[in-house]
């Protein structure tokens, strides 16, 4: 699961995204100024920073140039009201790699998060299980598990969608054969080898629930 530090002072703002990305299966740690931000990073560590600017206690750009200053090199997208090319090029030079202007459209945040997280983490975690995006190769125990095409492309969407619900149709899609009875005996194969918590979704699908 990736973990995002949030850093917005709008407390409106800050749990609609909050839900918005917890419902994308991000963990998300909300706080509200430059302090908190700054014992959140020297405590854990984060897959991606989402920071405003201007927020209590001093400005989200120095709090990121202090961050790089340290060696940290976490991916940061700056999320701001400010349009104007001085304060994006700051922002740039301290070393973000986006800037979302407010007020913005919750999609293409998510389509831009979606991006970088991939770009940068290709490995999708689940339990012991581990699917490396870019080569496609799924692992338990950091071994290389060989299931068969077919039963492969299922997890691997599975793994892609977490918590997500996912057609009967999408699946059908990926079987040389599509049947209830053959899409269940691929489903228990995954549960059986992989572990996999996937649940039925009556009328609609399955979908692997999050751990």
């Amino acid at each position: 699961m990736y973990k995002i530090l949030l850093l917005e002072d709008d407390e409106m703002l800050l749990q609609t995204l909050k839900s918005l990305l917890a419902n994308q299966n991000y963990k998300v740690t909300p706080v509200k100024n430059i302090n908190q931000a700054l014992d959140e990073t020297y405590e854990n560590s984060f897959d991606l920073y989402l920071f405003d600017i201007n927020v209590p206690f001093g400005s989200g750009i120095d709090l990121l140039k202090d961050l790089r200053d340290s060696g940290d090199k976490t991916p940061t997208f700056f999320i701001t009201a400010l349009k104007d090319i001085k304060s994006i090029s700051k922002g740039f030079d301290a070393g973000c790699d986006d800037y979302i202007k407010k007020p913005f459209d919750f999609d293409e945040l998510l389509v831009r998060v979606e991006a970088i997280l991939k770009r940068n983490n290709p490995f999708i975690k689940y339990g012991d299980i581990k699917y490396d995006q870019e080569e496609d190769r799924i692992y338990k125990h950091d071994k290389e598990i060989e299931l068969g095409e077919v039963s492969h492309n299922i997890a691997s969407i599975f793994l892609s969608n977490i918590g997500k619900i996912i057609h009967k149709d999408q699946l059908f899609d990926l079987m040389k054969k599509p049947s209830d009875i053959a899409l269940r005996v691929q489903i228990n194969k995954l549960k059986t080898e992989l572990g996999l918590n996937i649940k039925n979704v009556r009328g609609l699908g399955y979908k692997l629930e999050k751990l």
